[in-house]
């Protein structure tokens, strides 16, 4: 599984880059065929005010692509959000394909 991780308008230290890997090795049980999992943090800036911290993810598996976004006051709760909403969605393709 290849993670790449992309900041926008910041640059992200070592315990949020650490703690979105950490989150995304566990992807590993829902779905076995992940190729490539795409991160993007960003901040949401309005006239100098920092407003909401944006997270997408985009993973890539053999003939499907599944993407979320969240936005909330901070990286850890987006992140969780929009892992919770991608693990779903591979949840969800798996029971149709199994049916």
């Amino acid at each position: 599984m290849n993670v790449h991780i992309q900041t926008m308008h910041f640059d992200a230290d070592e315990k949020l880059v650490n703690y979105v890997t950490r989150k995304l090795d566990k992807l590993q049980t829902f779905h076995d065929r992940i190729v490539k999992v795409d991160v993007f943090l960003k901040l949401d800036n309005v006239v100098h005010n920092i407003k909401d911290k944006i997270v997408e993810i985009r993973i890539h598996v053999p003939r499907h692509d599944f993407f979320a976004k969240a936005s909330t006051k901070s990286f850890e709760e987006s992140f969780d959000n929009t892992l919770e909403s991608i693990i779903s969605q591979i949840k969800r393709k798996k029971e149709k394909l199994a049916a």
